[in-house]
């Protein structure tokens, strides 16, 4: 099992703490973890600092962890925008950044953006994915889309690693499993899909990895896990609901039974049931005290799953 951690992202107005930013993320180094990752949010009630800045800032503070979005709402993007920024971030990282993409289904303020979902949302965002692939990988880009035009474009750097950094893809449809299998790395399940669903989830894509005779060992397959370890059970489930509540308004208070919660014994049933659903990297993501959950989930839960 590989183990990936949320980065501390929900910051109130003026309450950012650089020293225990940077001491959460050297320790989930030191720690083993493999990555650590951000969220994507830019309008809402929760105050949820842009994750592109905040994996600069966490690639200025570490060395080895790698650092990722699940998801950039990328028909939210302007796409040569994008792929300029996440170049630059896996240069100045020297190639440890991750790419989650996603279309973001309809319920989204799109007009704040200046898009249309009634105008192609899925055809806007195989669109934009394929121009920042041709912007990652080719000397010059002559792009004639639908939504974008290039004549001869040049974008340089290219991203450190070659040809470009991971990309993952969110989404629960079908026609959405499939697209990460055609257009991407790996296939990472939402925190808000309980484990039953992510079974299926994952049963689609290998499906579809076996007809499209794709090396299944080269798409990895992962899933975000919400997580309060508590050895008071109905505490622990109280202070997951208001961190859910926190992430997602009003409508967090019906995700409580994805949630993993309770005393290590608990936590330890919930994720080895995320593994046994076929997940190879497991995103624990804590609902409080994230600097001492994730103390007792390295020391307490995760080296009894496997």
């Amino acid at each position: 099992m590989r183990w990936a951690i949320s980065l501390p992202q929900f910051v109130d107005d003026g309450k950012f703490d650089p020293v225990a930013f940077r001491r959460y993320v050297t320790r989930a180094e030191e720690l083993g973890f493999e990555s650590g990752w951000t969220q994507e949010g830019v309008l809402g009630g929760a105050s949820l600092v842009s994750p592109l800045e905040l994996m600069t800032y966490a690639a200025a503070c570490t060395e080895r962890l790698r650092l990722g979005c699940v998801v950039f709402v990328t028909t939210l993007h302007q796409p040569v925008h994008l792929a300029k920024s996440l170049s630059s971030l896996d240069q100045l990282s020297r190639g440890r950044i991750e790419i989650g993409v996603g279309t973001g289904g309809r319920n989204r303020p799109f007009a704040a953006f200046g898009v249309d979902p009634e105008a192609g949302l899925v055809t806007r965002f195989n669109e934009g994915l394929r121009l920042m692939k041709m912007l990652w990988t080719e000397p010059k880009i002559t792009f004639d889309g639908r939504f974008w035009q290039l004549d001869g474009e040049t974008m340089e750097p290219k991203p450190f690693q070659k040809p470009y950094p991971p990309l993952w893809f969110g989404g629960n449809a079908p026609a959405a499993l499939r697209r990460a299998v055609e257009h991407g790395d790996g296939f990472f399940g939402a925190g808000s899909s309980t484990t039953e669903a992510f079974a299926k989830q994952v049963s689609i894509v290998r499906e579809e990895l076996a007809q499209g005779d794709r090396d299944a060992g080269s798409f990895r397959i992962a899933k975000r896990v919400y997580i309060g370890v508590d050895d008071d059970a109905e505490r622990a489930r109280t202070r997951v609901a208001a961190g859910l509540v926190r992430i997602y308004g009003d409508n967090g208070r019906q995700l409580e039974p994805v949630a993993v919660a309770g005393p290590p014994e608990a936590c330890i049933d919930g994720l080895q049931r995320v593994a046994a659903a076929g997940a190879e990297v497991i995103m624990v993501h804590p609902l409080f005290d994230q600097a001492q959950q994730m103390e007792r989930l390295t020391a307490e839960v995760m080296p009894h799953v496997s």
